[in-house]
């Protein structure tokens, strides 16, 4: 982790069972923007890992990541955030995108 980024984690038990996937990235870390990584996981969580440059948004990105887990309740995935403090809807934006990818 670089300095003043903050680290925050989250874990969801999925009910929908992604399967074996090549990782998916979606977005470009930059100004105002993030990268959204998911990579297959053993067993039924969704292992969500933001690291951001926002800091002090811990209640906001909950709300976000919970959001997209009762959209799309993944099992077996690791998600990684790269975040340069993007806005709520960019990042509802990217993780829609990536779960997207993973539609048959």
């Amino acid at each position: 982790m670089q300095p003043g980024l903050e680290t925050l984690d989250y874990c969801f038990t999925g009910t929908r069972p992604a399967g074996s996937f090549t990782p998916v990235l979606v977005g470009v870390v930059g100004s105002g923007n993030l990268e959204v990584l998911l990579e297959p996981d053993a067993g039924d969580a969704c292992s969500i890992h933001i690291e951001t440059s926002a800091r002090g948004f811990g209640a906001i990105w909950a709300a976000v990541v919970r959001d997209f887990h009762a959209r799309h309740a993944l099992a077996g995935v690791r998600v990684s955030i790269h975040d340069m403090g993007a806005t709520p809807a960019v990042v509802s934006l990217r993780l829609d995108q990536a779960a997207q990818e993973l539609q048959p």
